[in-house]
């Protein structure tokens, strides 16, 4: 009980004398070990501050242990394409698509393809039975009888002249029969060349087959058997050559200044994924879509495996000239409230913090807009245990 109410006793003060002992042996066991440290480590810790600020520079003194976990690299300028991405669509070249049209009316009595179908030139596509081409083949037959008659009256007048008993009255106009039945004959031999029927060996009756202008694939289809087709003017069929076509980039007006001929560009497709195809800009269009405000852009592929199918979706991704640009390592960027620092070495071992703007990340590398200069010594390793 004396104990608790007199701690001012002798009792008391030799319990604090005890754990003022106690305090000086463990103090003077940390100084000496150092939890791990050498008595070589605890007196540069002791003698050396880590950093010292100067203003708006932090210098690390030599002693510092901040040196050997401090990394320092230069700026890096490294030259590159300037990039533009515009959605783009596969489409069939206009020069290799060719509307299928008849020559005449008549009833489709045979359809020799399907949708989709390749064909080659001069390949049946449809049978129609047509009462105009036998129409036609009549005014040949007649036109070709006609010229039989006036040749053999011709010779008759020729030889009745030679012995005077026809007068050249006779003989001239037999020669003018003779020239408009050659004439006439040579007329309905055109018009059975452009039936695309032939003049030479004609088949009789009204069957006219409608043949391939182009090889290509049957992209449209709009007749059937049985169907009558009373305007000829109206394509029974669409051939398109798809060996080449054009894969079109619609270009925002905002960007018009960074578009070419003759530009290189990269396109890739949703269906192939793993390929990468390259080619020029072959064309840009004078006037922009009054629908989209969109300047359209071609780039020509061979299509030989008809794998770039019409109507399909791409990106093209547009190459520009070579500008310079530069890069430091992501682990030099530091987040200071909402700025994005790095630390520029401006002496040895001596340090500032500089703003930058950055523009855009790839791997382990940041481009940089603004903030710093080629060459400039950053740190990129460390740069942590100098921030605030």
């Amino acid at each position: 009980m004396a104990i608790e109410h007199r701690p001012d006793g002798a009792l008391g003060r030799a319990f604090f004398w005890g754990g003022l002992a106690l305090g000086a042996l463990f103090a003077a066991a940390v100084l000496t070990h150092g939890f791990g440290l050498s008595g070589r480590d605890v007196q540069a810790v002791t003698d050396a501050p880590a950093v010292v600020r100067r203003g708006d520079r932090i210098v690390v003194p030599e002693g510092s242990p901040l040196r050997a976990r401090l990394g320092v690299a230069p700026v890096a300028a490294e030259s590159i394409g300037a990039k533009l991405q515009v959605p783009a669509v596969v489409e069939a070249d206009p020069a290799r698509i060719a509307a299928v049209l008849t020559p005449l009316g008549g009833r489709v009595v045979a359809l020799k393809v399907a949708l989709g179908d390749r064909v080659a030139r001069g390949q049946p596509l449809a049978v129609i039975e047509s009462p105009d081409l036998a129409q036609a083949y009549d005014d040949d037959d007649k036109a070709a009888d006609s010229v039989e008659l006036t040749r053999k009256k011709l010779d008759r007048q020729e030889s009745q002249l030679k012995i005077g008993t026809a007068a050249d009255q006779d003989v001239d106009q037999a020669r003018s029969d003779q020239a408009q039945a050659v004439a006439e004959h040579t007329r309905t031999q055109a018009r059975l060349k452009a039936l695309g029927v032939p003049p030479e060996g004609k088949p009789r009756g009204a069957l006219l087959t409608v043949t391939a202008p182009v090889a290509g694939s049957i992209v449209a289809l709009s007749i059937a058997p049985g169907n009558m087709i009373n305007d000829p003017t109206q394509p029974i069929m669409t051939v398109a050559d798809l060996g080449t076509v054009w894969v079109t980039g619609l270009v925002a007006e905002k960007d018009l200044a960074a578009v070419s001929r003759t530009q290189y560009a990269e396109v890739s497709l949703a269906a192939y994924p793993e390929r990468v195809l390259k080619g020029k800009v072959a064309f840009v269009s004078d006037v922009l879509e009054p629908d989209t405000r969109r300047n359209k852009l071609r780039i020509v592929f061979p299509n030989a495996d008809k794998l770039l199918k019409p109507n399909m979706f791409a990106t093209v991704t547009l190459i520009g000239a070579g500008q310079s640009r530069l890069v430091v390592p992501t682990s030099a960027l530091l987040i200071n409230n909402d700025r994005t620092t790095v630390f520029v070495a401006v002496a040895p071992w001596t340090f500032e913090r500089r703003t930058v703007e950055t523009e855009m990340e790839e791997g382990s590398t940041v481009a940089i807009r603004a903030g710093l200069s080629a060459g400039e010594q950053v740190v990129v390793k460390g740069g942590i245990l100098l921030n605030d």
